[in-house]
């Protein structure tokens, strides 16, 4: 029997950037379940429609700051209004990110900065931010506080024509890993972990996939989600719930002995 909505986060608090779509998304929707208070950061502007109806429909528990993870005035607003709202943060979720595809040969110096940029120094610069509030939350709760930076599958293994990508998502990781031992050593009460989606139906996903389509690689975007899915040993891609469960798991005091680890929720490609 599933233990969704069994509370277990009932007085910690949440922040998830890139939390209007996709995994940030569900993984929001599956802390409030779990009676967390939840403060998510997007792009979209905090009077903007998608945001409004967002929070209608999560509501009074979520709330929300508009902040590009590059920037570090932005992060340093989150926290204000963090501290302001709820005066402690338990759980981090680096998650907002880009990808980026085509031959190294065709890739622009400006494009490599750019996922560098969101993905690695979006990740640097929230934890950055965060770790003094984080821990002082963090003595407060069985584990300390938790840490999950979203990496992906292309952060353990290579594929072609993604590289700037594949360079991105294993920073996370061994940043993540790095993090995770200096708090451990200095007796930190907060934990960090890396997680590594495999091919997710997320919007990202299929701009992607469109961006393939459109330089003739198929015929449409759907031909490639039947590829992948024949590619990936379960026979299928990923719901963003179910990454939403593992981030659950990472966020809960269920994981208080993992650290410095990768928890990958691939449906057995990396396997292969």
């Amino acid at each position: 029997m599933s233990d969704l909505g069994s509370q277990r986060l009932k007085g910690r608090v949440a922040l998830v950037s890139g939390g209007l779509r996709g995994i940030g998304l569900a993984c929001v929707e599956r802390f409030l379940a779990e009676g967390a208070e939840v403060v998510l950061t997007d792009l979209e502007a905090e009077d903007g429609t998608l945001v409004g109806e967002t929070l209608g429909r999560l509501g009074q528990a979520a709330s929300y700051v508009r902040a590009n993870v590059t920037s570090e005035e932005d992060w340093e607003a989150v926290l204000d209004a963090v501290t302001r709202r709820h005066g402690k943060l338990h759980i981090l979720v680096n998650n907002a990110g880009i990808d980026l595809t085509g031959p190294i040969a065709e890739t622009s110096l400006e494009g490599w900065r750019r996922i560098m940029s969101i993905n690695v120094d979006g990740v640097f610069l929230g934890v950055r931010t965060f770790v003094p509030l984080m821990a002082a939350s963090g003595a407060e709760v069985a584990g300390g506080a938790s840490i999950i930076n979203v990496s992906s599958i292309m952060g353990l293994v290579g594929l072609s024509e993604v590289s700037g990508y594949n360079a991105s998502k294993g920073a996370v990781r061994l940043f993540t890993k790095s993090i995770a031992l200096e708090f451990a050593e200095k007796k930190m009460p907060i934990r960090a972990n890396s997680l590594h989606p495999g091919f997710v139906v997320t919007p990202l996903l299929k701009e992607g996939f469109q961006r393939w389509v459109d330089k003739g690689v198929a015929e449409k975007p759907q031909d490639l989600v039947d590829l992948m899915s024949s590619r990936t040993p379960i026979g299928r891609l990923a719901d963003p719930s179910e990454l939403a469960s593992a981030a659950f798991f990472l966020a809960s005091s269920d994981s208080s002995y993992m650290t410095g680890a990768e928890l990958v929720i691939d449906g057995g490609w990396t396997a292969q």
